[in-house]
């Protein structure tokens, strides 16, 4: 991504905030796995949103109307004895030439500096509660400027969280933004595709795994949340992710798995059967799943707010539900009563962008939120009928199904940035033959 579209950001950002304001912004810490290991480093979403820059360690601070500049990054200095073991530091040099800040000092000189940048701000935006450790740290800058006041410094008087202006900065994606994440639907779905042309009974869910792990590898991406791989009634279990159970004949194989690449997600769900073709009872209830899946995606548009695709789904779901013998009653008593959540019982989506369930409020002011172009979702209908089930043809049991794309908001509609994987029963069945 450009460093110009890092530097519009920034300027978005500090506009919002005014001149009196001075924002502090944490990189993320390293995770240790265990002992001497550390889990492979993912950058905080909202300091890369602002900044491009992917090495712990670091403070992003942004000061609107600072004469010497307002972008300053406090950084790693270069160690060359160090670098030769991890490999090269960016350093203060390159902070500025390769990602645009005005000034960038050692990390390790920002107890002296960063009091005085804070100094006669009135409003410090920060982004306090993940980080005890920088928490602690934060307050000790505070309380520098505070104990100078009698010398005539003046302290700020107010503390705003970071996160309201810029969570509803990132909700809406820009023209950069949707390119990634139009590349990360495709190279996402090759793998889902790839994972139908691939299975066959007898496989472990986990060599399902692989298959589509190798292929996000191929294109330099990672998974962006621990994959589900569910066969049978492992599909049933919304969070199912230890994906070492048995491919059975007969049964139907639910994946929900994403790449991330350039930290943003892709997130895609299918449900296909494991022998290449759905018996009478699978077809049924994945019909259902998927005219729920087409009302709702019919109803992400700016006309409608961020609920009205969850209710259309609802409705179709429940209407299913009745057929199929499920539920009984009437449907506006049904949806009242909640009595469909025993197999429908999750939302049908989120937000999406650099995190998989992406920042920015879904109410605003007590209401939903209305849809605008560029705003980024899921649309993730499903049902789930676990062994057990009372009440229940048990021809249905162990049945889970959920489907899921992604979509943009656009000007009059949406597009669906998943549509490469195929969804509907004769298009499965065609690739898996194939």
């Amino acid at each position: 991504m450009e460093s110009s579209e890092f530097a519009r950001r920034r300027r978005d950002l500090m506009q919002s905030m005014g001149d009196n304001g001075i924002a502090i912004l944490p990189a993320a810490p390293e995770q240790r796995r265990n002992r001497d290991v550390f889990y492979p480093y993912r950058q905080d979403s909202d300091f890369w949103y602002l900044t491009g820059f992917g090495e712990p360690d670091a403070v992003a601070v942004l000061a609107p109307g600072r004469e010497q500049g307002e972008y300053i990054l406090f950084c790693r200095e270069r160690e060359p004895e160090r670098e030769i073991w991890d490999g090269e530091i960016v350093g203060q040099q390159r902070a500025v030439s390769d990602y645009g800040a005005d000034d960038a000092f050692p990390i390790d000189d920002i107890d002296e500096i960063l009091p005085g940048l804070i100094e006669g701000r009135e409003r410090v935006y920060c982004t306090l509660g993940a980080n005890a450790e920088f928490d602690a740290q934060f307050m000790g800058w505070i309380n520098q400027v505070r104990a100078r006041v009698r010398a005539g410094v003046r302290s700020p008087g107010e503390y705003v969280a970071l996160e309201h202006l810029l969570h509803e900065q990132r909700l809406v994606k820009s023209a950069a933004e949707l390119k990634v994440m139009r590349r990360a639907a495709r190279v996402a779905a090759q793998a889902h595709c790839l994972a139908m042309q691939v299975c066959r009974p007898g496989m472990r869910e986990y060599e399902i795994e692989a298959e589509y792990l190798a292929e996000f590898r191929r294109h330099n991406g990672e998974p962006a949340y621990p994959s589900i791989v569910g066969a049978g009634a492992n599909a049933c279990v919304l969070h199912y992710i230890r994906n070492d159970g048995q491919l059975r004949d007969g049964d139907l194989l639910l994946i929900d798995a994403g790449v991330e690449l350039e930290n943003y997600a892709s997130d895609i769900t299918r449900t296909f059967p494991i022998n290449g073709r759905f018996n009478a009872e699978q077809r049924a209830v994945y019909e259902v799943v998927l005219a729920a899946q087409h009302a709702a995606i019919e109803a992400v548009h700016p006309d409608n707010h961020w609920n009205r695709p969850h209710e259309v789904a609802t409705e179709v779901l429940v209407d299913g539900m009745l057929e199929l013998g499920l539920v009984s009653g009437e449907r506006g008593a049904i949806m009242e009563s909640g009595d469909y959540r025993r197999f429908f019982m999750h939302r049908t989506g989120h937000w999406l962008g650099l995190d998989v369930h992406d920042v920015g409020d879904y109410r605003v002011d007590g209401q939903w939120r209305q849809l605008e172009p560029g705003m980024t979702l899921t649309v993730e209908p499903g049902l789930y009928i676990p062994p057990g089930s009372e009440g229940v043809d048990e021809r249905f049991h162990g049945i889970g199904v959920r489907i899921e794309d992604d979509v943009v908001v656009t000007g009059d509609g949406c597009e669906v940035m998943t549509a490469d994987v195929p969804k509907r029963i004769d298009e499965i069945e065609a690739l898996m033959a194939g």
